[in-house]
Protein backbone atom coordinates (compact mmCIF):
# COMPACT_ATOMS: atom_id res chain seq x y z
CA UNK A 1 0.00 0.00 0.00
CA UNK A 2 1.54 3.06 -1.02
CA UNK A 3 0.90 6.55 0.70
CA UNK A 4 0.53 10.22 0.85
CA UNK A 5 0.77 13.02 3.40
CA UNK A 6 -1.41 15.69 2.15
CA UNK A 7 -1.30 19.27 4.25
CA UNK A 8 -4.56 21.51 4.13
CA UNK A 9 -4.81 25.29 3.29
CA UNK A 10 -6.89 28.05 4.25
CA UNK A 11 -10.10 28.12 5.55
CA UNK A 12 -8.93 25.20 7.62
CA UNK A 13 -8.33 27.03 11.12
CA UNK A 14 -10.03 26.72 14.32
CA UNK A 15 -9.40 28.11 17.78
CA UNK A 16 -7.34 25.43 20.14
CA UNK A 17 -6.23 23.30 16.94
CA UNK A 18 -2.89 21.70 17.40
CA UNK A 19 -3.03 22.00 21.45
CA UNK A 20 -3.76 18.87 22.58
CA UNK A 21 -0.49 17.83 20.05
CA UNK A 22 1.20 20.18 22.21
CA UNK A 23 0.29 19.31 25.52
CA UNK A 24 1.33 15.45 24.64
CA UNK A 25 4.61 15.47 22.76
CA UNK A 26 6.87 18.05 23.31
CA UNK A 27 8.39 17.87 19.75
CA UNK A 28 5.08 19.21 18.84
CA UNK A 29 5.26 21.97 21.49
CA UNK A 30 8.55 22.44 20.25
CA UNK A 31 7.08 23.76 16.63
CA UNK A 32 4.38 25.94 18.09
CA UNK A 33 7.94 27.73 20.18
CA UNK A 34 9.80 27.79 17.14
CA UNK A 35 7.30 29.33 15.43
CA UNK A 36 6.57 32.06 17.77
CA UNK A 37 10.08 32.24 17.38
CA UNK A 38 10.67 33.27 14.20
CA UNK A 39 7.82 35.55 14.00
CA UNK A 40 8.76 37.16 16.95
CA UNK A 41 5.26 37.33 18.50
CA UNK A 42 3.07 34.69 20.58
CA UNK A 43 1.37 33.37 17.74
CA UNK A 44 0.34 30.51 19.18
CA UNK A 45 -1.55 32.11 21.90
CA UNK A 46 -3.79 33.26 19.42
CA UNK A 47 -4.36 29.88 17.94
CA UNK A 48 -5.12 28.12 20.79
CA UNK A 49 -6.74 31.04 22.73
CA UNK A 50 -7.73 33.65 20.45
CA UNK A 51 -10.65 35.01 18.17
CA UNK A 52 -10.86 33.47 15.02
CA UNK A 53 -11.56 36.24 13.27
CA UNK A 54 -7.81 37.34 14.22
CA UNK A 55 -6.89 33.81 13.15
CA UNK A 56 -8.78 34.37 10.23
CA UNK A 57 -6.81 37.03 8.99
CA UNK A 58 -4.45 35.33 5.89
CA UNK A 59 -1.05 36.41 7.78
CA UNK A 60 -1.88 34.50 10.50
CA UNK A 61 -3.91 31.99 9.43
CA UNK A 62 -1.03 30.40 6.99
CA UNK A 63 1.79 30.10 9.18
CA UNK A 64 -1.01 29.22 11.87
CA UNK A 65 -2.18 26.44 9.85
CA UNK A 66 1.41 25.23 8.98
CA UNK A 67 2.21 24.84 12.35
CA UNK A 68 -0.18 23.32 13.26
CA UNK A 69 0.34 20.66 10.84
CA UNK A 70 4.11 20.22 11.65
CA UNK A 71 3.32 19.93 15.50
CA UNK A 72 1.09 16.75 13.79
CA UNK A 73 3.73 15.51 11.68
CA UNK A 74 6.58 15.69 14.84
CA UNK A 75 3.92 13.76 17.04
CA UNK A 76 3.84 11.61 14.22
CA UNK A 77 7.87 11.00 14.35
CA UNK A 78 7.59 10.98 17.88
CA UNK A 79 5.48 7.72 17.48
CA UNK A 80 8.11 6.06 14.82
CA UNK A 81 6.40 7.25 12.35
CA UNK A 82 8.31 9.82 9.49
CA UNK A 83 8.11 11.54 6.44
CA UNK A 84 9.66 8.86 4.50
CA UNK A 85 7.37 6.53 4.95
CA UNK A 86 5.24 8.55 2.57
CA UNK A 87 5.49 7.92 -1.44
CA UNK A 88 4.84 11.63 -1.97
CA UNK A 89 3.74 14.82 -0.31
CA UNK A 90 1.21 17.64 -1.27
CA UNK A 91 -0.38 20.58 0.29
CA UNK A 92 -3.24 22.79 -1.09
CA UNK A 93 -1.89 26.26 -1.75
CA UNK A 94 -0.38 27.70 1.82
CA UNK A 95 -0.45 23.46 2.38
CA UNK A 96 2.26 23.00 -0.38
CA UNK A 97 4.61 24.98 2.28
CA UNK A 98 3.68 22.82 4.70
CA UNK A 99 4.49 19.81 2.69
CA UNK A 100 8.02 21.14 2.01
CA UNK A 101 8.69 21.79 5.44
CA UNK A 102 8.11 18.32 6.47
CA UNK A 103 10.26 16.99 3.56
CA UNK A 104 12.71 19.01 4.83
CA UNK A 105 13.11 21.59 2.09
CA UNK A 106 12.70 24.46 4.22
CA UNK A 107 13.70 24.91 8.08
CA UNK A 108 10.69 25.39 10.23
CA UNK A 109 11.98 29.04 10.92
CA UNK A 110 11.86 29.33 7.71
CA UNK A 111 8.95 28.28 6.20
CA UNK A 112 7.20 30.56 9.13
CA UNK A 113 8.69 33.49 7.77
CA UNK A 114 7.94 32.72 4.22
CA UNK A 115 3.81 32.02 4.92
CA UNK A 116 3.98 35.47 7.16
CA UNK A 117 5.27 37.21 3.73
CA UNK A 118 2.94 35.29 1.57
CA UNK A 119 0.05 36.25 3.92
CA UNK A 120 0.65 39.89 4.10
CA UNK A 121 1.72 40.12 0.47
CA UNK A 122 -1.64 38.18 -0.80
CA UNK A 123 -3.56 40.54 1.54
CA UNK A 124 -1.76 43.95 0.19
CA UNK A 125 -2.01 43.02 -3.54
CA UNK A 126 -5.13 44.13 -3.84
CA UNK A 127 -7.59 46.86 -2.52
CA UNK A 128 -10.17 45.66 0.04
CA UNK A 129 -13.22 45.26 -1.78
CA UNK A 130 -12.30 44.91 -5.41
CA UNK A 131 -11.45 41.06 -5.36
CA UNK A 132 -13.82 38.00 -4.88
CA UNK A 133 -13.57 34.40 -5.32
CA UNK A 134 -16.75 31.92 -6.10
CA UNK A 135 -17.18 28.08 -5.96
CA UNK A 136 -18.66 26.75 -8.95
CA UNK A 137 -20.19 23.47 -8.23
CA UNK A 138 -21.72 20.74 -10.49
CA UNK A 139 -19.38 22.10 -13.53
CA UNK A 140 -16.24 20.43 -14.54
CA UNK A 141 -12.59 22.29 -14.81
CA UNK A 142 -13.07 22.98 -18.42
CA UNK A 143 -16.18 24.68 -18.71
CA UNK A 144 -15.60 26.60 -15.27
CA UNK A 145 -12.58 28.12 -17.44
CA UNK A 146 -15.01 29.08 -20.18
CA UNK A 147 -17.34 30.17 -17.84
CA UNK A 148 -14.74 32.18 -16.67
CA UNK A 149 -13.56 33.75 -19.70
CA UNK A 150 -16.94 34.56 -20.87
CA UNK A 151 -17.35 36.49 -17.56
CA UNK A 152 -13.96 38.05 -17.76
CA UNK A 153 -14.72 40.84 -20.24
CA UNK A 154 -11.79 43.36 -20.08
CA UNK A 155 -11.63 42.39 -15.99
CA UNK A 156 -9.70 39.55 -14.41
CA UNK A 157 -12.18 36.05 -13.97
CA UNK A 158 -9.69 33.25 -13.38
CA UNK A 159 -10.18 29.59 -12.48
CA UNK A 160 -8.12 29.46 -9.40
CA UNK A 161 -8.50 26.14 -7.30
CA UNK A 162 -9.44 22.71 -9.56
CA UNK A 163 -10.61 20.80 -6.25
CA UNK A 164 -12.15 17.86 -7.58
CA UNK A 165 -14.83 16.89 -9.97
CA UNK A 166 -17.91 18.64 -8.21
CA UNK A 167 -16.24 21.91 -6.67
CA UNK A 168 -14.14 24.37 -8.64
CA UNK A 169 -13.29 27.80 -7.68
CA UNK A 170 -12.99 30.73 -9.39
CA UNK A 171 -10.92 34.28 -8.72
CA UNK A 172 -10.73 37.56 -9.86
CA UNK A 173 -12.10 40.96 -10.06
CA UNK A 174 -14.71 41.39 -8.19
CA UNK A 175 -17.28 42.53 -10.88
CA UNK A 176 -16.03 40.03 -13.31
CA UNK A 177 -16.66 37.24 -10.24
CA UNK A 178 -20.18 38.52 -9.95
CA UNK A 179 -21.28 38.30 -13.68
CA UNK A 180 -19.86 34.47 -13.62
CA UNK A 181 -22.20 33.71 -10.42
CA UNK A 182 -25.03 35.32 -12.41
CA UNK A 183 -24.38 33.07 -15.32
CA UNK A 184 -23.16 29.90 -13.52
CA UNK A 185 -26.64 28.33 -13.39
CA UNK A 186 -27.45 28.93 -16.84
CA UNK A 187 -24.18 27.17 -17.82
CA UNK A 188 -25.71 24.01 -16.14
CA UNK A 189 -24.05 24.65 -12.64
CA UNK A 190 -25.79 23.43 -10.12
CA UNK A 191 -24.71 26.14 -7.45
CA UNK A 192 -22.42 29.36 -7.57
CA UNK A 193 -21.29 30.53 -3.84
CA UNK A 194 -19.27 33.62 -3.29
CA UNK A 195 -16.67 32.79 -0.48
CA UNK A 196 -15.80 34.81 2.13
CA UNK A 197 -12.33 35.87 1.36
CA UNK A 198 -10.12 38.78 2.20
CA UNK A 199 -8.75 38.58 -1.71
CA UNK A 200 -8.82 37.18 -4.73
CA UNK A 201 -6.29 34.12 -4.53
CA UNK A 202 -4.28 32.23 -7.35
CA UNK A 203 -5.10 35.03 -10.16
CA UNK A 204 -3.33 37.98 -12.26
CA UNK A 205 -4.05 40.03 -9.62
CA UNK A 206 -1.94 38.57 -7.07
CA UNK A 207 1.42 39.54 -9.10
CA UNK A 208 3.06 41.38 -6.93
CA UNK A 209 2.41 38.88 -3.93
CA UNK A 210 3.90 36.47 -6.49
CA UNK A 211 7.18 39.42 -7.02
CA UNK A 212 7.34 39.70 -3.01
CA UNK A 213 7.46 35.90 -2.71
CA UNK A 214 10.31 35.84 -5.52
CA UNK A 215 12.31 38.06 -3.65
CA UNK A 216 11.44 36.41 -0.14
CA UNK A 217 12.30 32.78 -1.31
CA UNK A 218 15.98 34.24 -2.68
CA UNK A 219 16.97 34.30 0.17
CA UNK A 220 16.10 31.21 1.53
CA UNK A 221 17.92 28.23 2.04
CA UNK A 222 16.10 25.14 -0.39
CA UNK A 223 16.84 21.61 0.14
CA UNK A 224 16.10 18.48 -2.10
CA UNK A 225 12.83 16.85 -0.73
CA UNK A 226 13.24 14.24 1.26
CA UNK A 227 10.19 12.56 -0.09
CA UNK A 228 9.12 14.10 -3.85
CA UNK A 229 6.64 16.93 -3.82
CA UNK A 230 3.67 16.74 -5.91
CA UNK A 231 3.09 20.41 -7.04
CA UNK A 232 0.23 22.60 -7.18
CA UNK A 233 0.71 24.02 -10.70
CA UNK A 234 2.47 21.13 -12.67
CA UNK A 235 0.40 18.26 -10.85
CA UNK A 236 3.54 16.38 -11.02
CA UNK A 237 6.24 15.26 -8.62
CA UNK A 238 9.18 17.51 -8.43
CA UNK A 239 12.58 15.15 -6.17
CA UNK A 240 15.20 18.36 -6.94
CA UNK A 241 15.52 21.97 -5.34
CA UNK A 242 15.87 23.96 -8.62
CA UNK A 243 12.59 24.46 -9.65
CA UNK A 244 10.89 24.99 -5.90
CA UNK A 245 11.29 28.64 -6.10
CA UNK A 246 9.83 29.31 -9.31
CA UNK A 247 7.02 26.67 -8.47
CA UNK A 248 5.97 28.41 -5.61
CA UNK A 249 6.25 31.82 -7.34
CA UNK A 250 3.55 30.40 -9.82
CA UNK A 251 1.65 28.98 -7.31
CA UNK A 252 0.57 32.51 -6.09
CA UNK A 253 -0.87 33.77 -9.40
CA UNK A 254 -1.23 30.10 -10.62
CA UNK A 255 -4.41 27.57 -10.50
CA UNK A 256 -4.37 25.18 -7.76
CA UNK A 257 -4.71 21.47 -9.22
CA UNK A 258 -5.32 19.48 -6.73
CA UNK A 259 -7.93 17.20 -8.55
CA UNK A 260 -5.02 16.38 -11.08
CA UNK A 261 -2.42 15.93 -8.11
CA UNK A 262 -4.32 13.47 -6.58
CA UNK A 263 -4.99 11.54 -9.88
CA UNK A 264 -1.88 11.94 -10.60
CA UNK A 265 -0.69 9.65 -7.69
CA UNK A 266 -3.31 7.42 -7.82
CA UNK A 267 -1.71 6.56 -10.84
CA UNK A 268 1.38 6.67 -9.31
CA UNK A 269 -0.22 3.66 -6.97
CA UNK A 270 -0.89 5.87 -3.80
CA UNK A 271 -3.84 3.86 -2.27
CA UNK A 272 -3.85 5.89 1.06
CA UNK A 273 -3.94 9.39 1.44
CA UNK A 274 -3.03 11.39 5.34
CA UNK A 275 -4.16 14.77 5.97
CA UNK A 276 -1.85 15.52 8.38
CA UNK A 277 -3.28 18.60 10.14
CA UNK A 278 -6.09 20.80 10.90
CA UNK A 279 -9.65 19.60 9.57
CA UNK A 280 -10.86 17.40 6.70
CA UNK A 281 -11.30 19.36 3.73
CA UNK A 282 -8.91 17.53 1.71
CA UNK A 283 -10.38 14.04 2.65
CA UNK A 284 -13.83 15.13 1.51
CA UNK A 285 -11.99 16.09 -2.01
CA UNK A 286 -10.23 13.10 -2.41
CA UNK A 287 -13.15 11.06 -1.27
CA UNK A 288 -14.80 12.50 -4.19
CA UNK A 289 -11.61 12.26 -6.53
CA UNK A 290 -11.45 8.63 -6.09
CA UNK A 291 -13.62 7.25 -3.78
CA UNK A 292 -11.42 3.66 -3.41
CA UNK A 293 -8.69 5.46 -1.55
CA UNK A 294 -8.23 4.78 2.53
CA UNK A 295 -8.59 8.10 3.69
CA UNK A 296 -6.80 9.14 7.55
CA UNK A 297 -6.80 12.05 9.28
CA UNK A 298 -3.99 13.10 11.60
CA UNK A 299 -5.07 16.74 13.73
CA UNK A 300 -5.27 15.86 17.19
CA UNK A 301 -3.70 13.51 19.91
CA UNK A 302 -6.37 10.71 19.33
CA UNK A 303 -5.85 10.19 15.87
CA UNK A 304 -1.89 10.03 16.32
CA UNK A 305 -2.25 7.01 18.48
CA UNK A 306 -4.98 5.72 16.29
CA UNK A 307 -2.23 5.99 12.55
CA UNK A 308 0.22 4.37 15.33
CA UNK A 309 -2.45 1.30 16.03
CA UNK A 310 -3.16 1.01 12.04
Amino acid sequence: MSTAFVFPGQGAQTIGMGQDLAQAYPAARAVFEEVDDALGEKLSALIWDGDIAELTLTQNAQPALMATSIAAMRALEAEGIDVTRAAFVAGHSLGEYSALCAAGVFTLADTARLLRTRGQAMQTAVPVGQGAMAAILGLGAEDVTALAAEAAGDDICELANENDPTQNVISGSKAAVERAIDMAKAKGAKRALPLPVSAPFHCALMQPAADAMARALADVQINAPAVPLVANVTAEAVSAADPIAQLLVDQVTGRVRWRSSVEWMVGQGVTEFWEIGAGKALSGMIRRIHKESVLRNVGVEADVKAAVEG
